[in-house]
């Protein structure tokens, strides 16, 4: 009884008809789920899931600690001799270590500072005619070879850690300035004209429109003079800036493999750990809406 009361008098289902020998359902119509399926209410948008997963955040730093864990057996192990340890005793691995931190944050900070204006100034206007020459110069800086660099500022400024801070600078600008200048480029006209035509001032564009789009990009150099400060900053050594860069000069030019080992390793431990926390940095920063189809 129930499927005949669902259906004309013609014998098809209701809401259903008939036009020159053509079936036609009407809009709404249908029978039990066709009308169940059309009252229910549209599914909800999946829950956005994390950004980091536990392998990103786990698997380096056990590799890391396993790394240094071995380190540290083979160092205790090791038959030092006199030079050794004067060179690995009396906290001079922990100095090494913390200037060589500290040349890395500084000098990251001051190209951070001085490339991603730098950068957004040659995308304003009367500046792009000046991008060329900025980029010529920046390209320039990392052409030099590093250890030739220092040597310059170290004629020019003296033995110190200003000398190595300025080429470790110089050497990094260019992957932060290129970036942040091709993320800036690389967004949508219309998008840009779309919030002019919303009444956004031009400060306003920039801050929540074109920034927030290029910053995979600028992370993503960011990222790269991370690791470059990292590597640049051992030959601060060679300008009086000290860093592990002691370290491995004093284990090679005394023939000490403890001492270059164990610089040595601190040194990619440390390029390693940055490299992943620019990573999760590059993750947790980029904006939610960049990550739609991904």
């Amino acid at each position: 009884m129930s499927g005949s009361s669902r259906r004309s008098p013609g014998g098809r289902p209701a809401g259903e008809h008939e036009v020159k020998g053509l079936a036609f359902r009407d809009e709404g119509g249908g029978a039990g789920g066709d009308e169940e399926e059309a009252g229910a209410p549209p599914p909800s948008p999946a829950a956005a899931g994390p950004r980091v997963g536990w392998r990103k955040l786990t698997f380096l730093p056990v590799v890391l600690i396993a790394v240094l864990l071995a380190t540290w057996l083979w160092y205790r192990q090791a038959d030092l001799d006199a030079l050794s340890r004067n060179a690995l005793g009396n906290g001079q691995v922990t100095k090494a270590l913390w200037q060589h931190v500290q040349l890395t944050v500084i000098s990251t900070f001051f190209v951070l500072i001085i490339a991603i204006p730098l950068g957004i100034l040659l995308t304003r206007g009367a500046f792009r005619k000046a991008t060329p020459f900025a980029m010529a110069f920046a390209n320039m800086g990392q052409a030099t070879p590093a250890i030739g660099l220092l040597a310059l500022l170290v004629i020019w400024l003296g033995i110190g850690r200003r000398a190595a801070l300025i080429g470790i600078i110089i050497y990094a600008v260019l992957p932060v300035l290129s970036n942040t200048i091709a993320g800036l480029k690389a967004n949508d006209p219309t998008l840009l004209e779309a919030a002019r035509g919303i009444g956004m001032s031009p400060l306003g564009v920039l801050t929540r429109v074109e920034l927030p789009l290029a910053v995979p990009l600028i992370l993503a150099g960011v990222r790269t003079a991370l690791v470059l400060n990292v590597g640049t900053a051992t030959l601060a050594t060679f300008g009086g800036g000290g860093g592990l860069g002691v370290l491995i000069t004093t284990g090679i030019t005394s023939q000490r493999m403890p001492v270059l080992v164990l610089g040595s390793v601190l040194t990619v431990a440390l390029a390693l750990l940055v490299d992943w926390l620019a990573s999760l940095a590059e993750l947790l920063l980029r904006p939610r809406g960049l990550e739609v189809g991904a």
